[in-house]
């Protein structure tokens, strides 16, 4: 009760400090007249930003109302934040996005993910804790169909916890492989994540970024089941039973047509048949034919509530790209991402010990942020340093996507942990006792990402790199 009590009176401490500072500057104090021109720009941007979050604005609404709030104080039009604001979603790129996330759905709701659950039985069900790697291999080929991994731990959590604890498996345990293997799908391509790089970045070829993940993504799953696999012969864990040739090549059969849509999206980009975004597309059509006319999953009626749904998240994203937008112009005119980059060279000049630091910065602020506002604010400041320091700006999208996957599944803002919390019904204090490991594989993975450019270029380089 004491703790709560001083905690509620930090928050309410650093709300009036920054309510303090947004007075300060916006009612022209005598005491601030003093400060650099950019510099109380670049304050008031963001204590705005992190006080509007903090009394419960969503995101995407305090990037918009303080990139205003400081064009407002530095005497910018309002005029040029909302033409930015609109040029922010007025790409032809971003149309993939869209069918992605539906086709994304489609998936989810049509059953896909139960006939992948029973074709990674047949590939590592007969280990030592075969479901723990069923879980992981599943996220797998799951997450290179749908991009999603809220929507890999809400699937694939839903059938394969409940089973792993039937079969004798700690439930914390099974939520923790389930969070941390679903974190693959922002790796293994199609990720609309990757997408949103590509438009932070400048247009990085979204074909070259695809095939870059794919090693990656593999890495994660491997250094993911060794930990299982170490765990389960700690903890006596099951082995699954053998499944017979007939059931077998059914359960084959009918996988693999899920599975095929992300071998005709990724083919089709590489060969050069069609775009990203034409790509996008044609997973939406094949997804709805598979899960209306051959799974028989859903129907019209479902199909209502799929579009409704995925409708609610394009909604959701795109105004979160149009507001950051806004926010990222200002940060440009203030010249944050200069400042920043002479404040990390000052550090230090070692580009081996600048990327260590880089990645510390964003695994922290994976904890405290969502995923998709951190690509657009932090790439244009990075990414300017990291490619001045000899990395390739595709070598650190799947850097920036591997820190802020991490994120994903680490309190206090990990919206993958809470899913996969909520599917599992435990709590996070509980699941954090057994998520370490897979944390430190996760890692030691990041790390061989970072300083081993093959992992990323050896594809990535051969594809519109």
């Amino acid at each position: 009760m004491r703790s709560r009590t001083i905690l509620r009176l930090l928050v309410l401490g650093a709300l009036l400090f920054l309510l303090g500072i947004d007075v300060s500057f916006l009612m022209d104090f005598p005491f601030v007249r003093d400060i650099q021109r950019d510099t109380a720009g670049t304050i008031l941007l963001l204590s705005n930003f992190f006080l509007t979050l903090m009394i419960g604005l969503p995101i995407s609404l305090s990037l918009g109302f303080s990139a205003l709030l400081t064009a407002f104080y530095l005497k910018i039009p309002a005029m040029i934040v909302f033409q930015k604001i609109s040029a922010g979603i007025n790409a032809f790129s971003l149309t993939a996005i869209p069918f992605f996330i539906l086709a994304g759905q489609i998936m989810s709701e049509g059953g896909i993910a139960s006939q992948i659950v029973e074709f990674s039985k047949l590939i590592v069900g007969r280990v030592r804790g075969g479901l723990a790697m069923v879980n992981i291999i599943a996220s797998m080929f799951f997450g290179g169909v749908s991009g999603s991994s809220v929507a890999d731990t809400s699937s694939i959590g839903a059938i394969l916890i409940p089973a792993m604890e039937k079969e004798g498996y700690d439930r914390e345990f099974s939520v923790a492989v389930t969070v941390t293997s679903s974190t693959q799908g922002i790796i293994i391509p199609p990720s609309h994540n990757m997408i949103i790089y590509s438009l932070a970045a400048g247009g990085v070829s979204i074909g070259a970024l695809f095939m870059a993940g794919y090693i990656p993504g593999v890495m994660v799953g491997i250094a993911q089941m060794i930990v299982a696999y170490i765990i389960a012969r700690k903890k006596n864990y099951p082995r699954a039973e053998k499944v017979p040739l007939k059931e077998a090549l059914r359960i084959a059969r009918n996988s693999i047509l899920g599975l095929l849509v992300a071998i005709i999206i990724i083919v089709g980009i590489v060969a050069g048949i069609f775009t990203a975004t034409e790509a996008s597309v044609v997973a939406v059509v094949y997804a709805m034919v598979i899960t209306l006319f051959v799974y028989r999953s859903l129907n019209l009626k479902s199909l209502v509530t799929v579009f409704k749904n995925a409708t609610l998240t394009i909604a959701q994203v795109l105004f979160l790209i149009a507001n950051a937008s806004a926010f990222s112009y200002i940060m440009a005119y203030l010249r944050i991402p200069y400042t920043v980059a002479h404040g990390l060279l000052q550090i230090t000049d070692n580009k081996y010990l600048l990327m260590l630091l880089i990645n510390g910065v964003l695994l922290v602020l994976g904890m405290i942020m969502d995923m998709a506002p951190l690509i657009l604010i932090v790439t244009p400041v990075l990414l300017p340093i990291v490619t001045q320091l000899g990395w390739s700006p595709i070598q650190f999208g799947i850097i920036l996507l591997l820190n802020l996957s991490i994120g994903l599944c680490t309190p206090p803002v990990g919206n993958t942990l809470f899913v996969g919390c909520a599917v599992g019904k435990t709590t996070i204090e509980k699941v954090m006792k057994a998520i370490w490991p897979f944390y430190i594989a996760m890692i030691v993975v990041l790390l061989l990402v970072t300083y081993v450019p093959w992992f990323t270029m050896f594809l990535g380089s051969k594809f519109g790199g």
